[in-house]
């Protein structure tokens, strides 16, 4: 995910509250201006809308994988939950987490460890209340290792009492450290005081479940739009589980429905940009993205949108599959193919698209210190395209393996965009790196999300989206066991940086950014743990009648909550 795109919380710290999730950080695009952006007093947008179908149709790129907000890892999941559920805080149209099924502030100990909530009067779509126990069981059910949840564990160790010594099996899941006191009144007990945790409240892994409704559902729970419940300003329906098309109805059980304008969201899979763009032109969709030739073919088309990102792609470097080490668990076989392909002429040619070149993990213009100064500038860039540093470590590599040639398998997915991007580093590594034989694996998003998890690939091109502002959401990901780590990189001097990050130098910003920077450097530079490829712009076409969607840095990538329709007809 975004950001999303994907960014939250945390200024400084973040303590070790904020483990994780998947999605993405962007800022709100820039249109070219037409008469249609004049402000309007929200007086005048209500009369404005009232006569209008106020319909939205929209495209995705892939397929949802699960509605299970204790599951989901993804953009789709996560996007899609932003905008059918909601939690105790959510992100408004500033991107403030603000109280949402929580009605106000809540109460907080004098020692900061201890927060209690009391909720609205909140229904879910079946017309039952939204209790303080489908909180309870909901964060419950992330943490029991029966359920595989992934974001459970990875956000809440460290900040919800007793979640780290539940993943490590020391403690039961029954002892996490929420408590439904009575129907509206909902206990948190924290680890150890964390300064942005409401804004925490606000992720996809933090929604409740209505316990009676998941437990008679049973596996098939959440397979489908019929096996969910929602509380959020939509309902998803018309899902089978696995189809290619869906649709968003507003929720009429929604505590504030009134302001939600939209009575529908159309959605269809649509992989290829051509067909895309020839729905977008046609009239069928609302809005699309481009990549490549129809990115120059439309930079200048007053329909036009653009968002820069924080949401930063990269090789991921197996090092280990099916119990054996690949070519990858060689430092300079990293490094070389690191180097060895330029990243300027992707984003310039094969993405067109905004993107910019990344030599780093921690994207530009995302993460600031108390001086306002990007964390981006301590380390600048690192492991760029440098075809002769590239050959010379390739040798030695080689050398080192006792090999003079080797097949090496890059993990992508199925989309257009996806495939020339793919082709574009196979010529290119094929190239600079003599005897390198580069197969492509070209899968659907789901089949990806499983190689992955199951650490059945050799090389994988994969992005991180954060979950909150701050750059620990990115270096956790690769501590030992870490969150995205299913690549068998290790190495005790990074967790060491990165842990003491979000625990004895919490609260000493400046050392706790240099523990931080030196991380990542170790990571990208020396050890070449990750291959940084692009930090992702994007190029939308929208209609001009299409009004109010809101881009969130993290977490879901939009909401349309307070999206609508005006001059259509």
């Amino acid at each position: 995910m975004k950001n999303s795109k994907f960014a939250w919380l945390l200024s400084l710290l973040l303590v070790v509250a904020l483990f994780l999730a998947a999605c993405g950080g962007k800022e709100e695009g820039t249109k070219t201006t037409t008469e249609t952006d004049k402000e309007t007093t929200p007086e005048e947008e209500e009369a404005a809308v009232v006569d209008e179908e106020q319909v939205l149709n929209l495209i995705m790129t892939a397929e949802i994988p699960t509605m299970d907000s204790a599951l989901a890892t993804d953009a789709v999941g996560f996007d899609l939950l932003n905008n059918v559920n909601e939690g105790l805080y959510r992100l408004n149209q500033e991107n403030v987490a603000v109280p949402a099924i929580a009605e106000g502030e809540p109460k907080v100990s004098e020692d900061g460890l201890v927060y209690t909530f009391t909720l609205r009067d909140a229904n879910w779509s079946d017309g039952s209340p939204v209790t303080a126990n489908d909180f309870e069981f909901a964060w419950k059910r992330a943490m029991n290792p029966d359920t595989g949840s992934e974001y459970g564990p990875y956000m809440m160790s460290g900040v919800i009492k007793n979640a780290t010594e539940i993943s490590e099996g020391k403690v039961e899941y029954t002892e996490l450290g929420v408590k439904a006191i009575d129907e509206k009144t909902l206990e948190v007990t924290l680890e150890k005081p964390i300064p942005y945790f409401l804004s925490l409240m606000s992720f996809g892994t933090f929604l409740p479940q209505k316990e009676e409704f998941v437990t008679s559902q049973g596996e098939n729970y959440a397979k489908n739009s019929e096996a969910v419940l929602y509380n959020g300003p939509f309902s998803l329906t018309a899902w089978d589980g696995t189809g290619l098309s869906w649709k968003l109805v507003k929720n009429d059980q929604y505590w504030d429905k009134d302001t939600v304008k939209l009575t529908e969201i159309n959605y269809d899979v649509v992989k290829e940009t051509a067909t895309r763009v020839n729905l977008y032109t046609n009239g069928e969709k609302d809005r699309t993205s481009l990549d490549g030739e129809y990115a120059m073919q439309y930079a200048a088309d007053p329909e036009l949108l653009k968002e820069l990102e924080t949401s930063v792609f990269y090789f991921k470097y197996n090092q280990e599959r099916t119990g054996e080490k690949t070519p990858l668990a060689n430092v300079n076989i990293r490094e070389a193919i690191s180097k060895a392909f330029n990243k300027q002429d992707l984003v310039d040619v094969v993405l067109a698209n905004g993107s910019v070149p990344a030599n780093y993990l921690v994207p530009k213009e995302f993460s600031f210190d108390e001086n306002a100064s990007d964390f981006r500038d301590v380390n600048g860039d690192m492991a760029t395209f440098n075809v002769e540093e590239a050959q010379a470590a390739w040798e030695k590599g080689k050398a080192e393996l006792g090999v003079t040639e080797l097949s090496i398998e890059i993990l992508g997915g199925d989309t257009d965009l996806s495939k020339k991007m793919d082709e574009y580093f196979k010529s290119q590594l094929e190239t600079n790196l003599p005897g390198l034989t580069v197969t492509l694996k070209e899968v659907p998003f789901n089949v990806r999300l499983d190689l992955d998890t199951n650490q059945d690939y050799e090389i994988q091109v994969a992005g991180w989206g954060p979950d909150f502002q701050d750059p620990y959401t990115f270096m956790n990901l690769w501590l030992t066991g870490g969150g995205n780590n299913q690549m068998s990189y290790s190495n005790p001097e990074y967790d060491k940086l990165v842990n003491s990050a979000n625990n004895e130098l919490a609260l000493d910003p400046a050392a706790r950014w240099q523990a931080m920077a030196d991380a990542e450097k170790m990571l990208i530079d020396q050890d070449f743990g990750i291959g940084p490829i692009y930090q992702r712009g994007l190029m939308f076409l929208q209609k001009p009648y299409v009004k109010g969607i809101v881009a969130h840095p993290f977490g879901g990538d939009y909401s349309y909550k307070w999206t609508y329709i005006e001059g259509k007809n």
